[in-house]
């Protein structure tokens, strides 16, 4: 029979010269995006009804006023109001590669091209096949026992497939442990875990979740005794009952707090020798430290037993593994993935696998201290009004105003407004955050938002000592 139909038609040069001209006609555009842009006074009111008509559907306003033309050039975005402005929060941790980056289109287009717009457990072409195999070589650059790769469609998804694969393993264990102050989804059960009241307002009890006080920077042996005792006394108060422990190694719903090698090792020697299980939530923090994963960034590889991933991969995953290989049927979904979200991951673990992101060197390291540089300067000038940066890797955030929630909120208005998309995390204190999309940006993009940023920050501390009652 020889050459497949796919192959016959992925060759076709009629098809290869409409990819040709696709990419060409992306490449013509960009060259005429040069910057931020104010809107359209033209488009304004068909750009309000827009949003309105949007709030109107899905019961309730945007946080910002974003609705994107479907448009952009690297770390640049356009709206449908005709402006242009920094994406310095990535859609959340998605946007890695920025927007209308041309290698993403090209993946995006191939995969337009294939059989199916959705792959999944029952039919996956052999792209997810690559995308299993390049993620476990990932996870084990370092060493470590991660075999096994289950594809999921979001990050809640993840750890609803953690969480089970943990809670059957262990049974008749129940009970989870957690870290104070931590994110880990907002599904039924995920919302127990997550340690925000709110979030689980009206909600029935799904899951016993007990926490543990994470890290201090301030306070190293101090804080480590303390989580210590702490999981001691869980353990000691439920005998037996533990099933496992989702440990975020930064926290970011939380604001960009990092732990140490030497506190998480103290309390996974006692998680181990309870037979409990390790399992790391990166959803957030994968591809956004000096390593891949931040289980490789604090030297844990040995330690870990189920990971999660999410975000920038495009194609959410929970890792295990061989001792937590779940039992037929516990794991299961009609879809895995789109074929271009599985495209687009593929595209970018062979980039993780052969770029230059990670290292002391790396893009990702070079990238934190130019940012955090612009941060610095701003403190030094306005110390009462800034503090920090905070964060690791492509995780960096600052307080304004002694992180009161109220101003941080305005301050991320104003950046909007001025060009720059950033979001707020934590509470007392609340703080700005980004999540820089390394895959896209440039030095250059860096320095004209550390701009943006120093003159908000001047215009804020103006606008307060006119009117201190507000500071």
């Amino acid at each position: 029979m020889g050459e497949l139909y796919a192959e016959k038609f992925f060759n076709d040069p009629r098809v290869k010269k409409a990819k040709q001209l696709i990419a060409e006609a992306l490449a013509d555009v960009q060259r005429k995006v040069e910057g931020i842009r104010p809107a359209d006074p033209d488009k304004q009111v068909a750009y309000a009804q827009a949003l309105h008509d949007c709030a109107q559907a899905r019961g309730g306003s945007l946080y910002y006023p974003y609705l994107g033309s479907g448009f952009g050039k690297g770390a640049l975005v356009e709206l449908a109001d005709g402006s242009l402005k920094y994406d310095f929060i990535s859609g959340i941790g998605p946007h890695y590669w920025g927007h209308s980056h041309p290698d993403m289109m090209q993946a995006g287009v191939d995969a337009a091209l294939g059989d199916t717009v959705m792959q999944g457990n029952l039919q996956q072409n052999t792209d997810s096949l690559k995308l299993l195999q390049s993620t476990v070589q990932l996870a084990r650059l370092n060493g470590g026992a991660l075999e096994h790769c289950f594809l999921s469609t979001s990050g809640a998804a993840a750890n609803e497939n953690a969480l089970k694969i943990i809670l059957q393993k262990k049974r008749p264990a129940e009970r989870i442990l957690c870290f104070e102050k931590c994110f880990s989804g907002r599904t039924l059960a995920l919302a127990q875990m997550t340690d925000k009241a709110a979030y689980r307002d009206g909600l029935p009890v799904a899951l016993a979740v007990d926490y543990v006080p994470f890290y201090d920077p301030e306070d190293p042996t101090g804080s480590t005794d303390r989580a210590v005792n702490r999981l001691n006394q869980h353990l000691g108060r439920f005998p037996k009952r533990h099933a496992g422990m989702c440990m975020e190694l930064i926290q970011g719903e939380a604001g960009y707090y990092p732990g140490s090698h030497d506190f998480f090792m103290a309390l996974i020697e006692v998680l181990q020798k309870h037979e409990i299980a390790v399992w790391v939530d990166e959803i957030q923090t994968f591809g956004r430290t000096t390593q891949p994963f931040a289980f490789q960034h604090f030297q844990l590889d040995d330690c870990v037993d189920v990971v999660t991933v999410g975000k920038l991969s495009q194609v959410c995953a929970t890792l295990f593994t061989a001792n937590y290989k779940p039992g037929p049927g516990l794991l299961s979904q009609t879809f895995t993935a789109s074929s271009s979200a599985i495209a687009a991951g593929n595209l970018i673990m062979e980039r993780f696998l052969q770029g230059d992101f990670f290292g002391e060197d790396g893009k990702i390291e070079r990238c934190h201290q130019r940012f955090v540089g612009h941060l610095k300067q701003l403190h030094a000038r306005f110390p009462q009004a800034i503090c920090g940066p905070f964060g690791t890797g492509a995780m960096i955030g600052f307080t304004v105003f002694g992180g009161d929630f109220n101003q941080s909120k305005a301050f991320t208005d104003r950046l909007f407004d001025a060009g720059v998309i950033c979001f707020i995390a934590g509470a007392q204190p609340t703080r700005v955050r980004f999540l820089l999309p390394i895959a896209a940006i440039k030095m250059q993009d860096i320095d004209a938002v550390g701009a943006i940023i120093a003159n908000e920050l001047e215009r804020a501390v103006a606008a307060n000592e006119r009117e201190p009652t507000k500071a």
